[in-house]
């Protein structure tokens, strides 16, 4: 279903019972999955992909030019998976170089005013509340939660299961399972425990979590000989996990806020 006003360029590729609403706005080089929903005044720009099942609100903006200037203006993209949710106001923006692609995992759901800029890669069931935005190259984990009007900054990581509290501002890699402290730069409060336990995790499996978040933030070890510890540590899949997640940071981890003799979950 097209709406008289709607404005779909030819070649458009549309998929099966897509709705699109009035005054809406599909480039020729942008593809929407099956049963797509368009609000009235949203915009699918070029080389940009939607899954099935995508829902893009009013006045949402998929797939528009980086805010960047170095971009050249070569072929770029924008990739969504299936099951989305673009709330009013949501920008996301292409590749900032040429055939490189921002890209947005399944069920990932974006509140009114939140952006993801060029190059970012957000992982399956990522919520980012209202006003909260990724700058460039972040990449943030499957199930995190980043808290409204928080700015992430460039090339940062964000853990999966992590969750970013609101009004604050993250510029070093934030690592699985922690919380940051509101309106606070780049601080962990400690471990986002309701989350573990809303998906899932068991008793046995969070103890061994709070094992790891204990020798990284709470033993008085550094970096590095945390991770020798994790890495003699065969039995606890997450200090695998932890061991990776810090090889691959760029910027440095986010520092504790508590005093080391506080529990891991205060």
């Amino acid at each position: 279903m097209i709406h008289p006003t709607a404005i779909v360029e030819p070649g458009a590729d549309i998929g099966a019972d897509v709705h699109i609403g009035p005054h809406a706005y599909v480039a020729a080089t942008s593809r929407l999955g099956d049963r797509c929903v368009l609000a009235p005044h949203a915009v699918v720009l070029d080389n940009t992909t939607l899954g099935a099942r995508c829902t893009v609100h009013a006045g949402a903006v998929i797939g528009d030019l980086p805010q960047d200037l170095s971009f050249g203006g070569g072929p770029s993209f924008v990739v969504i998976g299936d099951d989305c949710t673009f709330r009013e106001g949501v920008t996301i923006h292409r590749g900032t170089q040429s055939d490189t692609t921002t890209r947005i995992g399944d069920h990932v759901y974006m509140m009114a005013n939140s952006h993801a800029a060029h190059n970012c890669e957000v992982g399956d069931h990522v919520i980012m509340a209202n006003g909260a935005a990724l700058g460039g190259y972040v990449t943030v984990g499957e199930r995190a939660f980043i808290g409204g009007n928080t700015g992430i900054h460039q090339f940062c990581h964000i853990g999966r299961l992590a969750m970013v509290a609101s009004c604050c501002f993250i510029s070093k890699d934030l690592p699985p399972f922690c919380c940051t402290v509101s309106s606070a730069n780049s601080r962990i409060a400690g471990l986002n425990v309701v989350g573990l336990r809303r998906a899932g995790f068991t008793p046995a499996q969070r103890k061994q979590i709070k094992q790891v978040f204990t020798t990284l933030y709470r033993s008085g070890l550094n970096t590095s000989q945390a991770c020798e510890k994790f890495r003699a540590d065969s039995d606890n899949p997450f200090a695998a996990e932890i061991v990776d997640f810090i090889d691959r940071a760029t910027r440095g981890l986010c520092r504790p806020s508590v005093d080391r003799a506080s529990p891991p979950d205060a």
